[in-house]
């Protein structure tokens, strides 16, 4: 019942790789696939706009560093996941621009909703016409330059993710 035993190594280490093992390659992320990047984009700009919303909502003010960080997280998705193809950098300034839009009409219905009492739901969706009339009219210089920042970080993000 003798078992015969692969050679030692000369250098004394019991756990030195074996001549002739080669380890297998890593294998690489997904990456060059536009329809992906696209979905993730869109993806990550609901939930932003879902985050951004909720702080405008919270603090009763616009925080500029939030749309930065809308449109960073849209073209890091996009470039990361989707790859170089240079329509991304447009689709993410574009989601970026509804993102942060979309973040701000969430706010506002969170704070009319404190005002009115009624749920954020019934706020949303029976008085949206109230709303975008309430956007129209605090709607300010600062508010479109958010918007402006915010496709500006998605678009030179997706571009630098992509590379």
């Amino acid at each position: 019942m003798t078992q015969s035993l692969p050679p030692q190594p000369t250098d004394g280490n019991p756990f030195a790789q074996q001549p002739g093992a080669v380890p297998p390659a890593p294998v690489a992320p997904p990456r060059g696939n536009v329809v992906l990047g696209v979905v993730a984009a869109v993806v990550v700009a609901l939930v932003t706009a879902g985050v951004y919303g909720a702080i405008v909502g919270a603090t009763e003010y616009e925080i500029g560093y939030a749309a930065v960080g809308v449109g960073f997280l849209v073209g890091l998705a996009a470039g990361r996941i989707g790859g170089s193809n240079p329509v991304l950098p447009v689709i993410s300034a574009v989601l970026s621009l509804g993102a942060v839009y979309l973040g701000q009409l969430i706010g506002i219905a969170a704070i009319g909703a404190d005002l009115a009492g009624l749920s954020f739901t019934e706020m949303f969706v029976d008085h949206f016409d109230l709303i975008t009339e309430g956007w129209k009219e605090t709607a300010d210089a600062m508010t479109f330059l958010f918007l402006a920042i915010g496709a500006f970080v998605a678009f030179s993000g997706a571009k630098k993710a992509a590379a």
